[in-house]
């Protein structure tokens, strides 16, 4: 029994670290038809920005006000000067963020080296919690409350406030959201900032277990790519839900069949991608 739970809170944590990643990913597809490949260079830099800082300041904070700050701006110079010149021309995207992200992983190199690090934790999280035979990291469980306290922000601001009726509106009809006066660029360059700003974060809560090193931000882009064709792209809910389910079939996964780990997790994607080319909850 303890096997399950330790196993499902594992998942449960990386759940909330997939879910912050893909969030703004989601709406950024959703809104603006933008691929954006370079999404996982905004979890490398994140990362990294925020080891100096730790190292240079010895606070956990300052870390993360230093990955969110530099995720967010290298994401308002993507979109700004570089994306905004090409709106829906697909390939232009994809091959614009993938040389990005591969100019972003070597100046990464130049700049931290290519050995994989670990940031450190803060202090009052580096013990474990106690019940019975179960012992899981105090670290983990701020991760679950994070992912969770943001999830909750995220459904507030866009169901319950008229920056998320706006953001709805756009996301289904850009042409009408124009036609009745709604700033469409700027609202694209505000979720783009909130959305690698939010990937920044999960690179910053991520590196104390995941690490940091050349190749992370493609392997958490294919991570996020998997959990908004699963959940479906600019639904909040189906971030959120597809980020638990990608994370259950991971960690269950690399637990019970280690040879079978990557079958686990882009089988069910393949299946849903052929049934419902729109994601579990995605609009079609």
């Amino acid at each position: 029994m303890e096997f399950w739970i330790i196993q499902a809170l594992n998942a449960l944590s990386f759940g909330m670290l997939l879910f912050l990643l893909c969030a703004g990913l989601s709406v950024i597809f959703g809104l603006m038809n933008i691929l954006n490949l370079a999404h996982g260079s905004c979890y490398l830099l994140g990362a990294y920005a925020a080891l100096s800082a730790i190292h240079a300041t010895g606070n956990f904070l300052a870390g993360i006000l230093a990955g969110v700050a530099t995720a967010a701006v290298t994401g308002f110079f993507l979109q700004k000067f570089l994306l905004q010149r090409i709106y829906g021309k697909r390939l232009l995207q994809v091959l614009l963020t993938m040389g990005c992200m591969f100019i972003i992983g070597d100046i990464s190199i130049i700049i931290w080296g290519a050995d994989p690090m670990t940031l450190p934790k803060p202090a009052f999280l580096r013990g474990s919690l106690m019940i019975g035979s179960i012992i899981f990291p105090y670290y983990r469980l701020f991760v679950i409350g994070v992912g969770l306290f943001f999830g909750i922000l995220l459904w507030f601001l866009q169901e319950k406030t008229k920056w998320g009726a706006i953001l709805r509106a756009s996301v289904d009809d850009e042409k009408m959201a124009r036609a009745v006066g709604i700033k469409v660029p700027a609202l694209f360059t505000v979720v783009f900032i909130i959305g690698t700003g939010l990937t920044g974060l999960s690179g910053v809560l991520g590196g104390p277990f995941i690490g940091v090193y050349p190749g992370v931000d493609l392997e958490v882009l294919l991570f996020a790519v998997v959990v908004i064709i699963v959940g479906g792209l600019g639904s909040m809910k189906g971030a959120f839900l597809g980020s638990l389910i990608v994370a259950l079939l991971d960690n269950f996964g690399k637990a019970l069949f280690p040879e079978l780990a990557m079958f686990t997790i882009f089988a069910p994607m393949a299946i849903i991608l052929a049934l419902k080319p729109t994601g579990l909850w995605g609009k079609s």
